[in-house]
């Protein structure tokens, strides 16, 4: 991987750095608002292994009587977690803004490259795959818990917002993806 192919380095090195200096600095101002330390904190700990998306998968499965879908989208959120951290982070060697997050937060620290975002892929991911079974009304929760969970990631410092950015993008392209495999294998 030359120089130039990992975030932060290379020709548009200072472009990225200044836009994660930017939206930390913004962050910042919130860090250590007891209500935003606290959303941010705890929408982190249940991206972890994407637990959040795991849950809401089965709180819609029981909820709509479609537990196939919810087995479904766990599968997919375990296909994507596999291509994500064992394939795109490891074609990336970005260090993490922090090796145990913002000193005031308590937050795992991750072992993988930072770029791009496990959480915000996951996010994107599910938020994707859930807005073609649910609609748009639907879908706008999604996107807004997968925003909150994204966001969290550059709060509690265990990324940059670029990888914030690029898990995003990852999430959603493969979640386009999701989405048809997802179609295929449950109908109705």
């Amino acid at each position: 991987m030359t120089a130039d192919a990992v975030p932060g380095q290379g020709a548009f090195g200072p472009l990225i750095d200044e836009f994660d200096r930017t939206v930390d600095a913004t962050l910042e101002r919130l860090r250590g608002n007891a209500a935003a330390d606290r959303l941010f904190t705890t929408a982190s700990h249940l991206g972890e292994f994407s637990l959040i998306w795991h849950l809401a998968g089965l709180t819609r499965g029981i909820a709509t009587r479609r537990t196939d879908q919810a087995v479904v989208l766990s599968v997919l959120i375990g296909a994507e977690s596999l291509i994500v951290n064992q394939g795109v982070k490891r074609l990336f060697n970005r260090t993490r803004p922090t090796t145990s997050g913002d000193a005031r937060l308590t937050v795992r620290a991750p072992i993988t490259s930072s770029f791009p975002s496990g959480h915000a892929s996951a996010a994107a991911f599910a938020a994707t795959v859930l807005t073609g079974w649910d609609g748009r009304r639907l879908g706008a929760v999604w996107c807004a818990l997968a925003g909150v969970v994204a966001v969290s990631r550059a709060y509690v410092r265990i990324h940059h917002a670029s990888d914030v950015v690029g898990g995003l993008a990852v999430g959603g392209a493969l979640g386009v993806v999701g989405r048809r495999v997802a179609a295929q294998l449950v109908r109705g």
